[in-house]
């Protein structure tokens, strides 16, 4: 039967369940366990693990049978065998299991997260601490466990959390769970060498467990599966040799660097509490380490001193390349100078090559008789030579201290004899520097488990329970003290006729009285434990009620044992800085023989002070105040009813979504598919009534900047009312090369239209918008019936959504006073229609002579008159007029008169070059068209061609060489057509005209928006401020940068997002005085954040409004053309309006963003919403200041309020702080801002430290650092906003990070003395600032110093008193931000300019390479500092850079310094590369379809026969597997991966474009494209050559750069770079 594994991000896993066999033995220990609760009390290696399997399936087949829930606790009290124990229960059952320890992140897991958890799971393995945890805080109950399950339960004594849960939790509970316990030995303490002594240990546990002791008495079964190991004592003589001189010696150097650190803490600079701190650790850890010397000179020899004093010299290298502060650096150091005068004075003793000795026959023995090492070392030495050479030896050697551990395993590797042993160590996963993670503990103990290790020295941590069944020797280098160690470290000796030694001095009688009470206590446990007399009584357990509160509504409880942890807990979640770290302070005084305790809390706790009940004992009176302080922050609210700190603030909340909501709401991950919002403006009914109609006239007029450019004037006629922003619009329109058209917008009044103007005005805008950028014919013609659009009885239907008429103007006639529309030009139209009808078969096909207009072919002209299909006109007056194709259905202008060509002209010219059937123009007419032409002795006219809109609002100007200022995009050639003029049709209107059609698309998409825009100002209100906020400004800020426009809403949400932070840090600040700084930034951050702003944005339908993608005039229609482009939907949504369900949500990356479908829907990333949502509030604020941003925010659904009330609160708290300053320091400070303030006490707390609350200073200034960094956000960003219009967004971004830094604040308070106004108690801190002042003025002036990479960095406690100073300064002046900027705005003078910005160097490395296609190789070491090394190949060059520092961060990031002045001098720079910020590779294929690249002069694709170079560099690089997929895209990300992984720059491509008039043929396959591309590929292989090839013809430019890209990858290959492998 297969176990499941459930995975949370996969399928479920089946795991083959692994068979067992039970023992006889443990069939009984089964049977007893199921009748009563049980002590199972088994040698080690008895399979007890197995027992509680059986038990846990058979308890659980009972439950299953009648229909109850199975959920089992097992337990285990360390990590490791948590581990082992949870693999055992997996492979042996059936069960669904988990395993809980501190590295799962239980600790911060909330109860819904508990109860998830646990909901499917049946047997959980864990730490006892963490259901302790989860019991306290109610996350779960025993009421819900059916077993419990404690291994090595002897540990259930004094305070193990063993104890714990049965005391607090178990005894207490109405349901108990069933209890089976496990253990080798159940006495853990000294003391039952007695009988009386053993039975109440026993007793005792049983008592405490509810259970009873439970062994087998027939040991010879025990002992046929379990065979006990050959005990063997190995003696050895006492170290008796005189070292005395030596220790006075090192005991002299210790009192005189503990003098030194005495006179450190005696000196008047050591008057703060931090520095003492420091300096009491330095004295005790000093001692430490000199303990540790003298231990192992007494215990070890001299040759094992040394190698402790190398350990501990390690170890304070390790302390010192990570420690922050100066100070403590200096204690270090001082460590360094005692533990290498220690190592000399050592050595002194020793003769040179004293290590030699060991690797001879006698060597031991030698240095034992001299004194270098102790017999009981020499002892251990020879028991391990007595192995021989076996590998399949694993010996455990168990030692009582850590560096006992360390020592020996350094000193028997350097045992040439010992050199086929692998040797290692296994300690504890304590804080202490000696001790291995437990990452390294798992993985050495699974080498020793595996045979790779086999001499593991090891202290009490693999006593218990640990699993190594090929163990055969296990040495006690130190004697047990308890029996429980005894046993336990014997029973790990689990191979068949293995040994267990015991290294005994010869002569020690306290070792053998300890060795015989060990023994007598096992004695007496296999006697008491096998018959026993008299059952304990368990109602004898104490109760632990006494002491506690209990929420009722959650059940969760604390005691007066686990209150002073919770409190301390609760500080730890309070803010903190480097240099203040929130605790608690007891102060305990004695009062009549009783204690009395007072709690002090931190400044920024929900209270600082609480004096406890008098006790009996001191620990006691400790207890009792924290208990009563864990009921008060209760029911103060700061603690949850699960008795944990919030983890984010409980105040209430109308701005974070529902538990409910979806998650991941306002990434940029999330992709969502949301519908548009129709324009209101444009809606109307009128085209469909038969009766006169009155309209609102809109003139556009049209001017160009070239001189000569004429456009003629339009009128736009709808029904609503446009606003007046948008009713006097003006629009840019972008033509190539180098046009501009400016387009103004006019309300001309209203104008009432007739039914016949209506009908003529709708046929006049069909005829014209289907005929130039649509289709006159239906369907094909070749092979299929056509259908003339217009014919007689047919109807364009026209939507009630999209209902305007675009009228043309006669010339200078556009003003309010007068709106002559040109009727003259909509009569011709309507002519042309009905000539058009004439001729037109009801198949569509051209029928010359059916018109009566029609001119016979044997009518005769002048030589200057010219037959056209519907009249003759002059010659002279073909130039510039408009004429339609009679075989086509196209529109055109007429260029010129072809006098040198006819119809009967060979037709070669327009083949392209291309082989023809066609002899002459006639003749291709007759064969493709079947028509005969009337008059071949005509000329051809020369036309223009153009049927594509254009996207007119992109400025293609924008795209120019950052060097050179050259075009990189220029406009395509003119393609012009030939035809005959009798297939001609004139339209009687001026060329203007025609050309203003071109204009409109985009003019009226500019205008669609803007009504937009304007449509929702409409819909957030018209308050006052509303009407200040012009729609251009709203438009802005629902427009994305994928729309490619002029605009985006990137600057306005920058200047949004300060906005918001503001309204919300102020509300917040005043709101809730009580709250600290932690709280208030996580509810402001949850507030505004992503996810937030998503919901409130959707709530309202924001969605609908934004732009999100480019203007596609391909698809715009105007009301009456047909589109060519339907892109039908499939989005399953009826509606316009896609409800939010998470069918409509995907993480596919492959979703295609903006490109909505004829419905409207259109996928969206999530994140846009929230974007568009601060981009609006930035709008606001700049149309119409703070209350418009505040009238949005809360029609967005944001409650905020400002009253005076508030402020004044916050006043009159501040006024009644304690005052410790003298008058004259707040004076001098104050002359320094140049402010007076009406209340002192807000200066007072804006700079006072939190370090400060040893002197009972309960206030600090993390709230005003709070609200000043919201303050000076909106000021500096609006500074930068208006004076930095033209700027890139990215570029206002990195100037804001730069401008609101710490380290520019920090600068900022340095250059105007306000440190030495800050008020704190940390000696670190004053050292921090006092190097930082040092270092500013070294640097002041000397622009080649770079200050924020120099050694001591800003210490944040600066830049934060220049926050809270502005918020200070900010409510006394009752919140006036003017006044604020006023003061401020001099005092951070130098501001940051776009000339001054400076990037980190990592990341203006990083964009630098980006841009230039270099790759960046970097390796960090970690030693006492990281070095960090940078490499970047340029060309033939490398440029390598080492940089170094105590963080991989700095290290990086001065090196990256080096390598950008390396390419400075090589004149690359990021100002001459990076500094355009401009969308090169963004253009979209709607904007590059009208556009080519500029190439230049033509590649050389030559590719030399000389490829010895090459082959050179093949030969000295590993080849490199690639997996190429062939699809879009594969072979180009395969090529750079393949230069990522050489360092190779990346590769250019470069392409040339051809052109044909017919359909073209790539590969034998016929394609619907007229173009086809071809690229170059440019390779720069260092030091050895370019190599540039060309690809194969395709139709997109991407594919174009995927089969040069092959090419390139297919030569590598070849010449053994690489091998492709294709998937």
């Amino acid at each position: 039967m297969d176990d499941a594994k459930s995975d949370e991000n996969g399928p479920t896993i089946r795991r083959k369940r692994k068979d067992f066999n039970p023992r006889s033995y443990q069939m009984r220990v089964l049977e007893v366990a199921l009748q009563r609760n049980t002590i199972a009390v088994l040698d080690t290696g008895t399979g007890k693990t197995m027992i509680a399997v059986m038990l846990m399936k058979e308890i659980g087949r009972r439950l299953k049978e009648s229909g109850e829930r199975v959920f089992i606790i097992f337990l285990a009290p360390t990590v490791i065998l948590v581990n082992q124990q949870y693999e055992v229960i997996r492979d042996y059952t059936d069960f669904d299991v988990a395993e809980y320890y501190g590295a799962t992140g239980t600790g911060y897991w909330s109860a819904e997260s508990w109860r998830k958890e646990v909901s499917n799971r049946e047997i959980v393995v864990m730490t006892p601490q963490i259901l302790l945890d989860a019991l306290r805080h109610a996350f779960l109950t025993l009421d819900m466990v059916c077993l419990m399950i404690l291994d090595e339960c002897h540990r259930a004594c004094g305070d193990h959390p063993y104890t714990r849960i049965m005391k607090e939790f178990y005894h207490r509970s109405k349901c108990k769970p069933s209890v089976f316990g496990m253990t080798a030995s159940p006495i853990s303490k000294r003391g039952a060498s007695s009988s009386s002594g053993c039975q109440e240990q026993i007793s005792k546990l049983e008592m405490i467990l509810d259970s009873e002791v439970y062994t087998v008495e027939d040991r010879s079964e025990l002992e046929k599966y379990s065979p006990s190991a050959t005990l063997v004592n190995r003696y050895y003589d006492a170290y008796k040799f005189n070292n005395e001189k030596l220790k006075t010696k090192l005991h002299s150097s210790f009192e005189k660097i503990d003098d030194t650190l005495v006179s450190l803490q005696k000196s008047p600079s050591n008057k703060f509490k931090d520095t003492n701190e420091i300096l009491e650790a330095s004295k005790k850890s000093l001692s430490c380490y000199h303990a540790k010397i003298l231990y192992c000179i007494d215990n070890l020899g001299l040759i094992c001193a040394t190698e402790a004093a190398k350990v501990c010299i390690e170890n304070i290298h390790a302390l010192y390349a990570t420690e922050e502060f100066e100070f403590s650096k200096k204690s270090l150091k001082l460590y360094l100078c005692y533990l290498e005068e220690v190592l000399l004075s050592i050595e002194e003793i020793l003769p040179q090559g004293y290590y030699e000795l060991i690797n001879t026959e006698c060597g031991s023995q030698e240095l034992t008789r001299r004194g270098y090492i102790s017999p009981k070392l020499d002892a251990l030495v020879h028991t391990f030579r007595s192995f021989g050479s076996s590998e399949e030896v694993l010996c455990l050697i168990f030692v009582e201290r850590i560096i006992t551990a360390k020592v020996i395993e350094r000193f028997m590797k350097k045992d040439n004899n010992l050199s086929h042993f692998s040797i290692s160590y296994l300690t504890g996963g304590s804080s202490s520097k000696d001790c291995l993670t437990p990452k390294v503990q798992r993985s050495t103990l699974e080498l020793f488990r595996a045979g790779k290790v086999n001499l593991l020295f090891t202290t009490d941590v693999a006593e218990e329970g640990i699993h190594v069944p090929n163990c055969s020797w296990v040495i006690r280098f130190d004697v047990p003290k308890t029996l429980c160690s005894f046993v336990q470290s014997r029973g790990r000796a689990r191979r068949s006729n293995s040994y267990y030694v015991l290294m005994l001095e010869r002569g020690n009688v306290e070792q053998r009285d300890q060795l015989f009470d060990i023994m007598l206590s096992e004695y007496y446990v296999q006697k008491f434990a096998s018959c026993r007399d008299n059952i304990t009584s368990f109602s004898d357990l104490p109760s632990e009620g006494k002491y506690s509160y209990r929420v009722d509504s959650t059940g969760a409880t604390v005691t007066a044992d686990s209150s002073v942890s919770l409190i301390h807990k609760y500080c730890e979640k309070l803010p903190k800085d480097r240099y203040f770290t929130p605790k608690p302070f007891f102060d305990i005084v004695a009062k009549d023989g009783l204690y009395e305790c007072t709690l002090v809390l931190p400044p920024n706790a929900a209270f600082q002070r609480l004096v406890g009940p008098l006790s009996d004992s001191r620990n006691l009176a400790k207890q009792l105040v924290s208990l009563e302080a864990c009921k008060k922050l209760h029911l103060l609210g700061v603690l949850s009813d699960h008795l944990l700190p919030f983890v984010e603030d409980p105040m209430e909340t109308n701005y974070a979504g529902s538990d409910n909501y979806t998650s991941g709401a306002g990434t940029t991950k999330r992709k969502e598919l949301h519908g548009m919002t129709n324009v209101c403006a444009l809606s109307g009914s009128w085209a469909h009534r038969p009766d006169n109609v009155t309209l609102n006239a809109y003139g556009l007029s049209f001017v160009c900047d070239q001189e000569g450019e004429n456009y003629s004037g339009f009128i736009l006629l709808i029904e609503s009312t446009l606003d007046d922003d948008v009713a006097s619009a003006e629009i840019e329109l972008f033509l190539i090369p180098d046009k501009t058209v400016y387009t103004f917008v006019s309300p001309c009044g209203k104008i009432q239209l007739d039914k016949e103007q209506v009908e003529k005005a709708k046929l006049f805008q069909e005829f014209f918008f289907n005929g130039i950028f649509g289709r006159l014919f239906r369907r094909s013609r070749c092979g299929v019936q056509r259908e003339f659009l217009f014919r007689e009885g047919h109807k364009i239907l026209w939507s009630s959504f999209n209902m305007y008429l675009l009228l043309p103007l006669k010339p200078s006639q556009l003003s309010h006073a007068n709106t002559n529309i040109n009727w003259a030009v909509i009569d011709a139209c309507s002519s042309v229609v009905e000539y058009l009808r004439s001729i037109y078969s009801l198949d569509g096909e051209y029928c010359p002579g059916s018109s009566s207009t029609a001119l016979n072919s044997t009518g005769t002209l002048s030589e200057e008159m010219i037959h056209l299909a519907n009249k003759p006109l002059n010659i002279w007056c073909l130039k510039d007029s408009v004429v339609l194709s009679i075989h086509t259905g196209r529109i055109y202008s007429v260029l010129d008169v072809i006098y040198d060509s006819t119809p009967e002209s060979s037709f070669a010219e327009m083949s392209d070059e291309k082989p023809t059937s066609f002899a002459s123009f006639a003749d291709y007419y007759y064969q493709k068209y079947n028509i005969a032409l009337q008059h071949p002795g005509q000329p051809l006219l020369l036309l223009k061609q153009s049927h594509n809109p254009h996207n007119l609002l992109f400025a293609k100007s924008k795209y120019k060489d950052g060097s050179t200022g050259e075009r990189i995009l220029v406009e395509k050639e003119q393609v012009h057509a030939r035809i005959p003029p009798e297939l001609l049709v004139h339209i009687d209107m001026s060329v203007d005209i025609l050309k203003s059609f071109y204009l409109l698309p985009s003019v009226m998409h500019r205008l669609e928006s803007l009504m937009l825009a304007s449509q929702l100002r409409l819909d957030i209100g018209c308050s006052d401020n509303n009407t200040n906020i012009s729609s251009s400004l709203i438009l802005e800020a629902i427009t994305t940068l994928r729309c490619c426009e002029n605009f985006s809403l990137e600057r306005l949400e920058l200047l949004g997002d300060s906005v918001l932070k503001y309204v919300m840090g102020c509300n917040l600040f005043l709101k809730y005085p009580k709250k600290h700084e932690g709280q208030l930034s996580d509810h402001r951050s949850r507030a505004v954040c992503n996810s937030t702003l998503h919901k409130l944005g959707t709530s309202r339908g924001l969605q609908g409004y934004i732009r999100d993608s480019a203007f596609d005039p391909r698809r715009w229609v105007a009301p009456g053309q047909i589109s060519l482009r339907p892109f039908p939907c499939n989005c399953g949504v009826d509606l316009m309006c896609v409800p939010m369900e998470r069918r409509y949500i995907t993480e596919d990356s492959s979703v295609v963003l903006g490109k909505p479908c004829d419905k409207g829907h259109r996928w969206m990333c999530s994140k846009t919403i929230a974007d568009c949502v601060e981009a609006l509030v930035g709008a606001y604020y700049v149309g119409g200041g703070l209350s418009a941003a505040l009238s949005l925010m809360s029609w967005l659904g944001f409650n905020v309020t400002f009253t005076t009330k508030l402020v004044q609160d916050a006043k009159f708290s501040a006024s009644h702080l304690p005052y410790f300053l003298k008058k004259n320091d707040i004076e001098e400070l104050e002359s320094k801002l140049n402010y007076r303030f009406s209340v002192k006490g807000l200066l007072l707390e804006a700079i006072t430290h939190p370090s400060l609350q040893e002197l009972g200073i309960d206030y600090c200034y993390q709230r005003f650092e709070f609200l000043g960094d919201s303050v000076l956000d909106l000021l500096i960003t609006w500074h930068l906003f208006i004076s930095y219009k033209n700027i890139d967004p990215g570029e206002l971004t990195d100037m804001r990070s730069a401008a609101v830094s710490n380290v520019n604040f920090a600068q900022a308070a340095v250059r105007n003395n306000f440190h030495h106004h800050l008020q704190h108690g940390s000696g670190i801190l004053l050292d921090q600032i006092t190097e930082y002042v040092k270092s500013s003025l070294e640097y002041d002036g000397n622009e080649d110093v770079l200050l924020p990479l120099s050694t001591h960095k800003a210490p944040k406690v600066l830049g934060d008193i220049m926050e809270s100073i502005a918020g200070a300064i900010f409510i006394d002046a009752d919140l006036n931000l003017d006044m604020v900027w006023q003061i401020f705005k001099p005092l951070l003078s130098p501001i940051i300019t776009p000339d001054k910005l400076v990037l980190p160097p990592w990341r203006e490395l990083i964009e630098l390479c980006s841009h230039l296609g270099f790759f960046i190789n970097t390796q960090c070491k970690t030693g006492e500092e990281v070095v960090a090394e940078i490499s970047v190949q340029l060309g033939d060059d490398l440029l390598i850079a080492h940089g170094h520092d105590k963080n991989r961060k700095g290290a990086k990031a001065k090196a990256a310094l080096h390598i950008l002045r390396d390419l400075e001098k090589k004149g690359i720079s990021h100002t001459h590369n990076v500094h355009e910020r401009m969308q090169k590779a963004d253009i979209s294929s709607d904007l590059s379809c009208n556009l080519i690249s500029n190439l230049g002069p033509s590649p050389d694709y030559s590719f030399a026969e000389n490829n010895c170079l090459l082959d050179d560099y093949s030969r000295q690089k590993q080849r490199v597997n690639l997996s190429l997929k062939m699809e879009k895209g594969g072979s180009r990300t395969a090529l750079f991966q393949l230069c990522k992984i050489f360092q190779w720059p990346m590769p250019k491509f470069e392409f040339t474009e051809r052109r044909f008039r017919t359909p073209i043929i790539i590969d034998g396959v016929a394609t619907p494209n007229f173009n086809s591309f071809t690229s170059a590929i440019t390779l720069h292989i260092p030091n050895s050559k370019v190599v540039t090839l060309l690809g194969e013809d395709r139709t997109d430019k991407n594919a174009a750069k995927d089969s040069a890209a092959l090419a390139m990858l297919l030569k590598l290959q070849q010449l053994g770079v690489c091998v492709l492998e294709k998937l």
